[in-house]
């Protein structure tokens, strides 16, 4: 699918005449390496969003808890619609009566590696791997370091709403107790602002 076919869903919840998100259209030529971000958003529910590049979009999932460092943790992830590659670097607020309306902070960033393989240790292209339900990767971010795998626990055919994935720390070098910060004192990783400072700064 093309990016700009991927994005029809995120342009039609968005006024741009009103909300500073990007609309997207890089034309540029690809990274080296595939980017991640892992964005704070302080909207009706605070959660944090995390987006993979892929095919040209940021494949994105919302994660209420966040993702965490500690292996036994299985985080819920509520995937959303496609975001433009532009959208990495967004930090800001989204004005009061746009979709998603509240404060956006940059909490990670960087870059990241697919090590998915198959049953007979064969690498499988990222963007298959999401499409049958199970990532794993390598993230190499200011805080987030190590394996990480995304795996489908319910698609939107399974009734009972949505669908859902899970995303886990991998048991490796990296993994640590931490966890996830607490998103109101966390700070971003392009400006080391907080959610707060980042609100007051804003213009009406």
């Amino acid at each position: 699918m093309a990016a700009n076919d991927a994005l029809d869903r995120y342009h039609r919840r968005r006024d741009f005449a009103r909300t500073a998100e990007p609309r997207g259209g890089y034309t540029g030529p690809p990274e080296d390496e595939s980017r991640f971000v892992v964005q704070i958003h302080d909207a009706r529910t605070m959660h944090f969003d995390f987006r993979l590049e892929a095919d040209g979009v940021l494949k994105s999932w919302a994660v209420p808890k966040g993702p965490s460092t500690d292996p036994h943790d299985k985080r819920l992830a509520t995937p959303t619609e496609d975001h433009p590659l532009e959208y990495r670097t967004f930090e800001g607020v989204i004005p009061e009566g746009e979709y998603g309306a509240g404060t956006v902070i940059v909490w990670d960033e960087g870059t990241f590696r697919n090590l998915t393989t198959d049953r007979d240790g064969r690498p499988v292209p990222f963007t298959e791997a999401l499409d049958r339900g199970h990532a794993s990767f390598r993230l190499d971010g200011h805080k987030l370091h190590g394996g990480y795998a995304l795996t489908r626990i319910r698609t939107d055919r399974d009734g009972g709403g949505r669908e859902a994935w899970l995303l886990v720390k991998q048991a490796d070098a990296r993994a640590s107790a931490h966890g996830t910060p607490d998103p109101y004192r966390a700070r971003s990783a392009r400006t080391g602002h907080t959610l707060r400072q980042v609100a007051a700064g804003a213009t009406p």
